[in-house]
């Protein structure tokens, strides 16, 4: 068990090739999320979970981001105490997008943060 402050890690330096598990809802997601990343809303991230263990077997650390920080957080904490690698990505998407990073959205949309 995971004694300190949970890992956060500043989203303008997130790696471009890092294993993003994006948790919000579909429409959030739709609206707006990270190229390449995995979504899993956080309702299912524990029925999903092998889906994240095959995406991390290689030892890769999973940065979990949200819209603002909050559900990423809990559901890092919940993948480190799995075993995983997990970091929250603080400030979620809105710091995401704040930083410019690039973001997909709906075809012929301006992707967002819903």
């Amino acid at each position: 068990m995971q004694s300190g402050p949970l890992p956060e890690v500043d989203a303008a330096v997130v790696p471009s090739d890092a294993l993003l598990l994006d948790v919000r809802e579909d429409d959030e997601w739709a609206a707006g999320h990270a190229e390449g990343a995995l979504h899993i809303p956080m309702g299912q991230v524990v029925a999903r979970f092998g889906e994240l263990t095959e995406a991390a077997a290689d030892g890769r650390r999973v940065h979990v981001v949200c819209r603002s920080g909050g559900r990423s957080a809990q559901v890092a904490q919940y993948l480190i105490q799995q075993g995983l690698d997990a970091v929250n990505v603080g400030g979620g998407m809105r710091a995401w997008d704040a930083a410019g990073r690039p973001m997909v959205g709906q075809p012929e949309a301006q992707a967002f943060v819903l």
